[in-house]
């Protein structure tokens, strides 16, 4: 179950394997319906751009309580869920396919060198990179490398293969190589308290040395 996401209600639980909402193109995937009563009739359906509300065997092929799309095409992005005969539904789970443009999660630091790799189920193809909306380089087999990132890198990218699409757009922070320095100082309450205390020293030893004399 580790591997598959799944989105339950009080009544069925859509499943989807492999477990993430963006698909590549010609990947096999599995949708079911865990059902809490067989008797039920839960049924998977789809609302793409092309249809509405059609279930499985309009689209893919049935398996017990599974449905297999074998070969996966953007055509068929759009929102799933199961649905009884009575008209209760599950959670539904909106699967995109498309291109995965590969890039850095965390900040890049100024200086190091950058990969992006731009992805589909057949691996090593020709690609356009995009940089906040304008054509940066093209790249005959896929991936494209920033040597010595700066400030100025930082943006958001995208790519396309032609005939596969185009990928969702992933921002690239760059942060700067600057060490963090920490200083610690005394706060004013504690250095007017070290005065007080100086003070209060020095009037004690004079008033000592008066009794004295």
């Amino acid at each position: 179950l580790s591997s598959l996401l799944c989105c339950t209600t009080n009544h069925a639980s859509l499943t989807v394997s492999p477990s993430r909402s963006q698909m590549f193109e010609e990947e096999f995937v599995s949708l079911s319906c865990e059902e809490d009563d067989s008797s039920a009739g839960w049924k998977l359906r789809r609302n793409t751009t092309r249809e509405t509300r059609k279930e499985c065997d309009k689209w893919g092929r049935s398996a017990g309580s599974s449905c297999n799309i074998t070969d996966i095409v953007p055509l068929d992005s759009g929102v799933y869920w199961c649905e009884s005969r009575e008209g209760a539904t599950s959670n539904s789970i909106n699967i995109t396919v498309t291109v995965i443009l590969q890039s850095p999660v965390l900040p890049v630091m100024e200086g190091d060198d950058v990969t992006l790799h731009c992805k589909t189920k057949t691996s090593n193809l020709p690609a356009d990179f995009h940089k906040d909306g304008y054509l940066i380089r093209t790249e005959p087999a896929g991936h494209m490398t920033i040597h010595h990132v700066s400030k100025s890198d930082e943006g958001l990218y995208k790519c396309h293969i032609s005939s596969h699409g185009e990928s969702p757009s992933s921002w690239i922070f760059v942060t700067g190589n600057e060490p963090l320095v920490s200083m610690a100082t005394p706060s004013p309450t504690q250095a007017e308290q070290g005065l007080d205390d100086d003070y209060d020293d020095h009037h004690l030893c004079h008033h000592r040395a008066s009794l004295l004399n």
